[in-house]
C-alpha cells in the first residue's frame, strides 16, 4: 500500500458511513482508496479495472488515476458545488468562480480530447478504474449549462456516452436525487 493512502485513510473523519476494514486493522474512508481496494480484491471475479496482467497497462491506469485526482477533480468538484450544491444549501452561485473553474477544467479536457483521439478509454483499450472515477462528478456536470465542456469535445463526448451507458452506472445514477 502507498504510505500516503495509509496516512489519508487514518486521518479521515470517523463519521464516514462507508469504510472497509482490511487485515492490517485500519479502515479506509476515502472513495478512491475504497474503489482501488475493491478492484484489486475482485480482479479475479470481475473486470480487471487496474489491468494487473500488464505492467505497462497498470502503470497507465495509475497515471490516469492521478490525473483524475489531481487535475480533473479539483475544478469539476468546485463547479458542481458552485452550480448545484451551493444553491441547495441556500447560497448563491458565484459566476466568477464558475468561469474560473470552467476555464481550468477546459484545459484538462483539452488533454483528455487529445488522449481520447488515440484510445477508446483514458488508459487504453479497456474500461478501467481511471474511467470509473470520472462518472459521479461528470454526471452532475452534465445536468448544468457547463455540460458543453464535455459535449463540445467530440472524443470526450463519445467517451462520456460510452462510460455513462454502462448498466452498473445507470443503476447507480438513479440514486442521484439532487440533480
Amino acid at each position: 500500500m502507498v504510505l500516503s493512502v495509509v496516512s489519508l485513510a487514518r486521518s479521515a473523519s470517523s463519521d464516514c458511513k462507508h469504510s472497509i476494514e482490511v487485515k492490517c486493522r485500519w479502515s479506509r474512508k476515502e472513495s478512491r482508496a475504497i474503489t482501488k481496494y475493491l478492484a484489486y480484491k475482485y480482479k479475479e471475479t470481475g473486470p480487471d479495472l487496474l489491468r494487473h496482467e500488464s505492467i505497462i497497462e497498470s502503470a497507465t491506469v495509475t497515471v490516469w488515476l492521478e490525473v483524475e485526482a489531481q487535475q480533473f477533480s479539483p475544478p469539476i468538484s468546485a463547479l458542481v458545488f458552485e452550480i448545484l450544491i451551493k444553491p441547495l444549501l441556500g447560497g448563491t452561485t458565484d459566476p466568477q468562480v464558475v468561469e474560473a473553474q470552467a476555464e481550468k477544467l477546459a484545459k484538462v479536457l483539452d488533454v483528455y480530447e487529445e488522449r481520447l483521439s488515440k484510445a477508446k478509454y483514458l488508459a487504453g483499450d479497456h474500461f478501467t478504474l481511471a474511467d470509473l472515477h470520472h462518472l459521479p462528478y461528470t454526471f452532475c456536470l452534465m445536468k448544468t449549462a457547463k455540460a458543453t465542456l464535455i459535449t463540445s469535445r467530440p472524443h470526450v463526448w463519445a467517451w462520456w456516452k460510452d462510460i455513462s451507458a454502462r448498466s452498473a452506472w445507470k443503476k447507480t445514477a438513479e440514486g442521484f436525487k439532487y440533480t
